[in-house]
């Protein structure tokens, strides 16, 4: 049960001590987890390409392109596959960021 509004301890416009927070709060917590998620895919990313840069094949051998008649190694398979996760994390980060932001 909420307590009362200007009850012993409350303010005016106090939501109670069960919980309930107002969106904002909520909003700006959502905000500062993203952020996280954000950076810590920018970081994997740099290392990522910085890995596939060794490899020859450039940015198309990510989607299927260009590997040659072996269509390299299950690692390198394996590596693409996260880089691309990676990016689709990283865009999605930064439209949530770019819409939400306040």
């Amino acid at each position: 049960m909420p307590l009362p509004v200007g009850g012993p301890g409350g303010h005016a416009g106090d939501l109670g001590r069960l919980g309930h927070r107002p969106a904002g709060i909520i909003l700006g917590m959502l905000n500062a987890v993203v952020i996280v998620i954000h950076l810590l895919a920018a970081m994997f990313m740099i290392i990522f390409i910085l890995l596939h840069s060794g490899k020859g094949g450039g940015l198309s051998d990510m989607f299927g392109g260009g590997g040659g008649l072996s269509g390299g190694t299950s690692i390198e398979r394996r590596l693409d596959q996260i880089t691309v996760v990676t990016g689709v994390v990283f865009g999605l980060t930064t439209f949530w960021l770019a819409w939400k932001w306040k």
